[in-house]
């Protein structure tokens, strides 16, 4: 029977949350869902519950290993999306399994095959990304579906219907799963408002708002609607 001593516990846990939060870092910089705490947490509840089966004496740790991995089958599950036909989240919920398996590698006693573990990881995400780019021959909106975009959404209505106009927008934008990043009102003239809201995307900006600008438009106080994101911002002030 192993005997686990309180500095080999530690030792194991301090491997399986650093491991965690090495890849978490990644995606994290990247602005995804799950990021540095959630895959930190994901190893370190990986490395506890392997650790309590050493402790506890049992002979079967891979029994508790394998309850794990269907475990984390369940969360990644909860980060992966359908989204207008298409799926999103697949390399998060990957990743999240990933993090669980680098803690159990930790708490097994295997130190240094759970740091090259997490490197490996963090290799598949810097290396293979632009990989992945070259070897995309054709793809759909000319830009990076896997990227973070911002978007500006302006909008000018009469003032009499100023509260309307923003309670519809932020209540179309939230069933579009997006949350502002800024939303500004301001004045022109005597009866007209200009609302301005920022949003991030993740993939084709098109599609995320032509929904909500053609729900929107249907508005007899809407008197001007356009979006435009912060590339095409920039891109008109170097030409002005």
């Amino acid at each position: 029977m192993q005997t686990l001593t309180t500095a080999d516990f530690l030792i194991r846990l301090a491997t399986g949350v650093g491991c965690g939060a090495l890849i978490g870092v990644e995606r994290q910089w990247r602005a995804r869902m799950a990021g540095l705490r959630t895959n930190a947490l994901v190893a370190t509840g990986a490395t506890l519950f392997v650790l309590y089966s050493v402790s506890a004496g049992d002979s079967s740790t891979t029994r508790v290993a394998s309850y794990v991995v269907s475990g984390i089958g369940f969360l990644g599950g909860g980060v992966i999306l359908r989204d207008r036909g298409g799926v999103r989240g697949l390399n998060t919920a990957a990743t999240l399994w990933c993090s669980a398996a680098v803690g159990v590698m930790a708490a097994s006693g295997r130190l240094q095959l759970a740091w090259l573990g997490a490197f490996a990881v963090l290799a598949v995400h810097l290396v293979l990304r632009p990989a992945g780019r070259l070897l995309d021959r054709a793809p759909a909106s000319g830009s990076d579906p896997d990227s973070i975009s911002r978007a500006t959404i302006h909008l000018r209505c009469a003032r009499r219907d100023e509260a309307h106009i923003r309670a519809l927008l932020l209540q179309a934008l939230a069933a579009a799963g997006f949350t502002p990043t800024g939303l500004r009102a301001s004045r022109e003239g005597e009866e007209t408002t200009s609302l301005r809201a920022t949003v991030d995307i993740d993939g084709e900006v098109g599609k995320g708002l032509e929904p909500i600008v053609t729900r929107l438009s249907l508005e007899p106080g809407v008197r001007d609607l356009h979006w435009h994101t912060e590339e095409d911002e920039e891109a008109a002030a170097a030409l002005a």
